[in-house]
């Protein structure tokens, strides 16, 4: 480094609380990554669905708080003891990397059963309260203290910042959803929700040869669904018949229903989207038995998804309008005009430039 990483300065924009405006901060410097830790360059971030929850009051969050999970970033320092990516690769300074949104401790008892998604120590990218002495945990900022027990994945050079933003949580979310759902050659895919998470799964689907039908109440989002790989795309008042694998993203009780009831005999029902309160669907016991279905829920998702989610990109990224997906990005202290935009919906993912210059 040609200065000491603790006389970097940093700007974050902390999100204050429900209808109060970001803070832009500019008095913080950077910290030596501690044991296991690294310091990241921010280089793009991109506004999440669960972020416009937190802004609107949608969904319980402390204030004030470092919002942001998807990003990317270049390493600027590796604490002590090193951090090996996913794949064993060792992070080096001036790497490019994804990392989760969140890091296990390891060592709790469903840590040590293979759920480290729901690590009891768990500790959330964007979702954590602000502190001076943690002040950059979150992806609004120039910079992200990535914490010991966080899955990191090196990104390839040709893999551009805004399609790999949002494998942090959307892409690698719909691949642990996909894996959930098992095999799907040949399956019938139906997809309620055609959002991020539902186009990269329409996308993920179809390249595994299923066959996609996605439904959704919005014109724009049936037909970029089209683009993305799904055979069909369907409004919620039209039949989409039966499904093998049914994968509901909106969180949309009727969506849920309608995965529920069209599930074929053998079929399975993979919920993403109900992250929030909200009324029960029905579930008729009797049809569930004699169906032989199965219901199972992904939140958050393990290592091995970032790493699918990255290798998904790269290999796909050309085949599909990832880039797309994501509107020009604001500089930092634009985060109102880009939380805005994100709100209208004109494209699916808002995006930051952190070191882009202020407006």
């Amino acid at each position: 480094m040609s200065v000491p990483i603790d006389t970097i300065p940093v700007r974050l924009a902390r999100w204050e609380g429900v209808d109060r405006p970001f803070a832009l901060l500019e008095t913080v410097t950077a910290r030596t990554p501690g044991p296991g830790e690294l310091l990241v360059r921010i280089d793009l971030a991109t506004v999440c669905g669960s972020d416009l929850h937190t802004v609107e009051g949608r969904r319980p969050s402390p204030a004030p708080s470092l919002l942001g999970h998807e990003q990317v970033g270049t390493v600027v320092g590796v604490g002590a003891g090193g951090v090996r990516c996913v794949d064993g690769t060792p992070v080096t300074e001036g790497m490019r990397v994804v990392w989760s949104v969140a890091a296990a401790c390891g060592t709790c008892e469903r840590c040590t059963r293979g759920l480290p998604n729901k690590c009891l120590e768990l500790r959330k990218y964007g979702h954590e309260p602000w502190s001076p002495q943690a002040p950059l945990n979150g992806g609004f900022a120039t910079h992200c203290v990535v914490l010991a027990g966080t899955a990191v994945v090196a990104v390839p050079a040709d893999l551009p910042d805004a399609v790999a933003s949002p494998a942090s949580c959307a892409t690698a979310t719909v691949a642990a959803a996909l894996a959930a759902a098992g095999p799907l050659a040949a399956r019938r895919v139906l997809i309620t929700g055609a959002g991020m998470l539902g186009l990269t799964a329409a996308a993920m689907a179809a390249a595994a040869g299923g066959r996609v039908t996605a439904v959704d109440p919005d014109p724009e989002r049936r037909s970029r669904a089209l683009c993305f790989g799904a055979s069909f795309a369907l409004d919620t008042t039209e039949d989409s018949g039966e499904a093998d694998l049914a994968l509901d993203f909106s969180g949309h009780p009727a969506a849920v229903q309608r995965c529920l009831d069209s599930l074929a005999v053998g079929g399975r029902a993979v919920l993403v989207g109900s992250v929030s309160p909200g009324p029960s669907v029905a579930l008729d016991p009797e049809r569930l038995v004699r169906g032989l279905h199965t219901v199972t829920g992904v939140h958050n998702y393990r290592p091995e998804h970032l790493d699918a989610a990255v290798r998904f990109l790269t290999d796909h990224h050309r085949s599909f309008p990832f880039a797309d997906l994501v509107a020009d990005a604001h500089p930092l202290d634009r985060i109102a005009d880009a939380v805005e935009a994100a709100r209208s919906g004109v494209a699916p993912r808002q995006a930051l430039a952190p070191h882009a210059p202020a407006q």
